[in-house]
């Protein structure tokens, strides 16, 4: 039987857009093991969520960045097969931009298996290969910063 946890945990999503695209793992580790989404994790004790959002790029990714923006936030919970919480988690997703410059190269690491680039509609395309609320973010990303660059039909999945 699993056991609830006591307290929900803070996790944030370090986004990152280069022009059209978005920066974006596939993940190793539960709970979207296997799926795509931007890199993020746990928060540290003692840690701000924007240099949270810095250290976790920097791990799944080994781009350097600076977090600019905290989004709007939304719980991301878990069951068991019994109904029981699994795990319960505060997420913070959380703006990065990529420091003037030479281009940098996305390399997978820590717990991402790779890192690529997607267009919102390459995302669109991911279904079930994509963790939820992928989409509804980098569309609303697009469409607060860029709406020029939204496409004219893409559906969302």
């Amino acid at each position: 039987m699993t056991h609830s946890p006591a307290l929900p945990r803070v996790g944030v999503l370090s986004i990152v857009r280069r022009d059209a695209s978005f920066l974006l793992v596939r993940r190793a580790k539960a709970p979207d093991a296997g799926l795509w989404g931007f890199p993020g994790g746990k928060v540290e004790a003692g840690e701000t969520l924007l240099d949270a959002a810095q250290r976790e790029l920097l791990e799944e990714t080994a781009l350097t960045s600076h977090a600019t923006t905290i989004l709007p936030c939304f719980d991301s919970l878990h069951y068991a097969a019994d109904g029981s919480l699994a795990f319960h988690y505060v997420i913070v997703p959380v703006r990065c931009v990529e420091p003037d410059g030479p281009t940098q190269q996305a390399h997978a690491g820590d717990d991402a298996l790779e890192a690529r680039w997607f267009s919102l509609e390459d995302i669109s395309h991911l279904g079930a290969r994509a963790s939820k609320r992928l989409y509804s973010l980098s569309r609303r990303i697009i469409h607060d910063e860029a709406p020029d660059l939204l496409p004219t039909q893409t559906t969302a999945p």
